[in-house]
């Protein structure tokens, strides 16, 4: 009997032992690894996989946007502009909390074959309040270029945004975002985009040992109606501190350049260009901006400036003012109301007021001038009416009028006619023009479309 009774007691321990072991999972690697179920959903149209129980989750962030446009109206001396169409962008992200304090994400843009990093970072979120982030994301400098693409109100940003505020820099970065203040600091170093930078950087370390070059940007943001649900009013204020970094290709580190399309990415000349500027030293970025909601009606407007800083050595010393203003405001026509991220300080997605979505008017008004002392880069300002209809949650379609007047020395680093000499010929130097002050350079209409979906 006692001999039965082990037998049974050693069969029952194996079991045991056998079932614990079954139970037990290894990853690739040979380790053992704890595992978790999860809850997949479609969260407004998004893939999203979440547990229940250890605060991971896991999405995929996809962006298609498709643009046209036509362009008509601009004289006889221009250079012809071509109608264009293109995939403005396609965009794959992959982001993941895995767990309540640690976040990442890896996004990437594949328009029109061409493939580029965008954001790839890690973030902490363990402190209330406060996040702390690593990798290649953007500044927090601009409204205009913090707010993502598919949530803007026109097809493209303003062009002093283009041209002057800075994008994604590889970097880390701290944000405390609660109540009325919102506030970051960060230091950033070069691009990292596409294989053409990264050759750069290497070049530049390989063949010169050159230093990447930094950059230190805060931002603060005051927001005095944080306890309205339909309303916001966002008060910014921000600075950078830049040097030149190795991004640039060999011959042009050590320079400065500034330049724009006129708020679009279809028409391929930059009218509006500086050229690179040798013997850069530092400049200084800087930008207020105001933006607010009610219900259904959203403005925005802000000014930036750059004041570039040159070595005493350089050819010319003196410091270069460049800079530019835009202000814009949209309306939702059927009872949408737009939303403020408060965390992240700018806007977000509309609420549609009917089950076919909602329209929204726009209008925007802006100038940039890249013009000082000896140095002409052209001035531009350019009138946008826009028409947007937000559908679903997944799916815009957008329509944007443009008139583009760009000034005489707007000629695209002396490659674009900007008017007639003395004999009547189209002339590329400004100097030779021969038109009165207001009526030389390239004016001209657009009319673009873009048909977006993100799931």
């Amino acid at each position: 009997m006692r001999k039965l009774i082990c037998v049974i007691s050693i069969t029952i321990l194996a079991l045991v032992a056998v079932t614990a072991q079954a139970q037990v999972k290894y990853n690739q690697y040979g380790v053992a690894v704890s595992s978790d179920r999860l809850d997949v959903e479609a969260q407004d149209g998004i893939l999203v996989l979440e547990s229940p129980n250890s605060g991971y989750k896991f999405w995929f962030d996809v962006r298609a946007q498709a643009d046209a446009a036509v362009f008509f109206g601009a004289p006889d001396y221009a250079d012809p502009i071509g109608n264009a169409a293109g995939i403005r962008r396609a965009r794959f992200a992959v982001k993941g909390q895995v767990n309540e304090n640690w976040y990442g994400e890896f996004d990437m843009d594949l328009a029109n074959g061409l493939c580029e990093l965008k954001d790839a970072l890690i973030r902490y979120t363990g402190i209330p309040n406060l996040d702390l982030q690593v990798g290649n994301f953007k500044e927090n400098f601009s409204i205009q270029r913090n707010t993502t693409s598919r949530y803007l109100q026109f097809i493209e940003r303003p062009m002093v945004a283009s041209a002057l505020a800075p994008s994604r820099h590889i970097g880390i970065n701290a944000k405390y975002a609660k109540d009325w203040l919102w506030f970051s600091a960060g230091a950033f170093s070069q691009q990292v985009a596409g294989s053409e930078e990264w050759t750069n950087v290497a070049d530049n370390n390989k063949d010169f040992g050159r230093n990447a070059g930094y950059s230190l940007t805060t931002k603060v943001v005051f927001r005095p109606l944080y306890k309205m649900e339909n309303a916001s009013l966002h008060i910014g204020a921000a600075y950078s501190y830049r040097t030149t970094t190795t991004d640039l290709a060999t011959g042009e580190w050590g320079t400065y350049r500034a330049s724009a399309r006129n708020s679009t990415n279809l028409n391929r000349k930059k009218y509006l260009d500086t050229n690179n500027l040798p013997g850069f030293h530092h400049n200084n970025l800087w930008t207020v901006e105001i933006a607010g909601h009610w219900n259904g009606l959203r403005y925005e407007t802000a000014y930036i400036g750059d004041n570039v800083h040159f070595k005493a050595d350089a050819a010319d010393p003196s410091t270069k003012n460049f800079g530019g203003w835009y202000v814009q405001a949209g309306y939702l026509l059927f009872g949408g109301k737009h939303q403020y991220d408060a965390k992240g300080a700018k806007y977000t997605k509309v609420e549609r007021g009917r089950k076919w979505g909602d329209l929204e008017l726009c209008g925007r008004y802006e100038i940039c001038d890249l013009n000082d002392g000896n140095v002409y880069g052209g001035g531009a300002e350019a009138y946008t009416l826009g028409l947007n209809w937000h559908v679903n949650n997944n799916v815009k379609f957008m329509i944007n009028y443009q008139f583009n007047n760009n000034d005489r020395y707007a000629n695209g680093k002396g490659k674009l006619n900007v008017g007639k000499d003395a004999e009547g010929k189209p002339t590329k130097d400004f100097t030779k023009v021969v038109a009165a002050d207001g009526k030389a350079g390239v004016d001209y209409h657009m009319l673009c479309v873009r048909f977006e979906i993100d799931f």
